[in-house]
């Protein structure tokens, strides 16, 4: 079937709906990696901003916590506003307070000058995030999970490469030149800005939050929220691996360099293998690779926890690829069931489970202090217990189904 869409320059042009359109998913795909790439460099700084602006560690935290809240939990409410408004101003204005403001950070000059700015590109980050994601299925053709993993690998190369451009960069030139990064996000916005379309309203002006809850996922809401336990769940597993392993790797003598390379396999890893699990699903179903992606989280964590030596760039990359596999899933599997809140539900199974799975952290931190980091990393690998016991709820869904 054929249908009419506006593009960027407001002329109707056609598109197949059986086929992906990767010129757009590319564009997306791009504007997810320039966002995340940009809001990966907080993080890595924070030792350098300690030492510049003389941070207590609780106004580390503060900071780590608002950036957190601001770039996930706040979601939601974008994505609200989303489906209700058919304008491109969430994703350019989202996208270019990341790009701006977050360079900016390198010439804070105290600590609250800090955590304004990182907050503007935490906002900014919750911006474009709920719109993109929405748009990915309207031009993924029958490839909807398949598309959804190529544009969420872009989010998660961008997370892989951001700390250690950054790191490098600072470590070359000083902090006080960051804002000239600015430039390589300029340049990737006015390529998103010519080939991004106008995205498509739900049509949910004279309804309020509850009432657009209702309208878009009211019918499936059960289902919905099983995907999102899985999802909130496989995020506090990855989150805390991600956090506290290079901790744990230090501890048992690894430099930093190694401690580098471990990270950036494991986040590599879930690349490929979300790629792999979006493919795979548009054949077999969403329930089975949901399935086979946390039976084999437990191996996985486990084989990265007790590797010896060198064998552990081996087990990082294979708790990677099966830990990060299913998050391009949720989005899909959620999109497909609740087609009319695209953007809401890309929000729920993105930015609100990512968000609540780091707010987690303090707690594995706390629990990790009392009975070491190694026992609580343990039997968090058996966390997926809970997750294929509530997958085996999931209904058999598939691509071509819609609710």
């Amino acid at each position: 079937m054929q249908t009419a869409i506006t593009d960027t320059n407001n002329i109707n042009t056609i598109k197949d709906e059986s086929k992906i359109n990767m010129n757009i998913i590319f564009a997306l795909t791009l504007v997810h990696f320039t966002g995340d790439f940009y809001s990966s460099f907080s993080s890595p700084l924070m030792p350098v901003f300690v030492d510049k602006l003389s941070l207590s560690l609780a106004q580390v935290g503060i900071i780590t916590g608002l950036v957190r809240i601001l770039s996930f939990v706040i979601q939601p409410c974008v994505g609200y506003l989303a489906d209700r408004y058919q304008t491109r101003s969430f994703i350019f204005f989202g996208l270019f307070f990341t790009i701006i403001f977050i360079p900016l950070s390198g010439i804070a000059t105290n600590y609250y000058v800090l955590m304004l700015f990182l907050a503007i590109g935490s906002v900014g980050s919750s911006m474009f995030h709920p719109s993109v994601t929405g748009m990915v299925p309207l031009y993924s053709g029958s490839k909807k999970a398949f598309a959804l993993s190529i544009f969420n690998t872009g989010g998660t190369l961008a997370f892989g490469v951001g700390p250690i451009f950054i790191s490098w960069y600072v470590a070359s030139f000083g902090l006080e030149k960051m804002p000239l990064t600015m430039v390589i996000g300029v340049v990737f916005f006015f390529i998103c800005l010519a080939y991004i379309p106008m995205p498509v309203s739900e049509g949910f002006k004279n309804t309020g939050f509850i009432g657009s809850l209702k309208e878009s996922i009211g019918e499936v809401w059960r289902p919905i929220a099983l995907i999102w336990l899985v999802m909130v769940l496989r995020s506090v597993i990855a989150q805390s691996y991600m956090t506290f392993m290079p901790v744990y790797l230090s501890k048992k003598g690894h430099d930093l360099v190694s401690v580098g390379i471990i990270v950036a396999l494991f986040i590599i890893a879930g690349t490929i293998s979300g790629l792999w699990a979006g493919y795979s699903s548009d054949r077999l179903g969403y329930k089975k690779i949901f399935a086979t992606t946390n039976i084999l989280m437990i191996p996985a964590t486990l084989i990265y926890l007790w590797l010896p030596g060198k064998w552990v760039y081996l087990g990082a990359f294979i708790a990677g690829f099966f830990i990060l596999a299913s998050l391009p899933l949720g989005v899909a599997m959620a999109q497909t069931l609740a087609p009319k809140g695209r953007s809401m539900v890309s929000s729920l199974m993105m930015g609100l489970a990512y968000g609540l799975g780091g707010v987690a952290s303090p707690i594995i931190g706390k629990l990790a202090d009392i009975y070491s980091i190694e026992t609580v990393l343990f039997y968090l690998a058996f966390l997926p217990i809970l997750s294929i016991i509530i997958i085996a709820k999931f209904p058999d869904v598939r691509v071509s189904d819609s609710y």
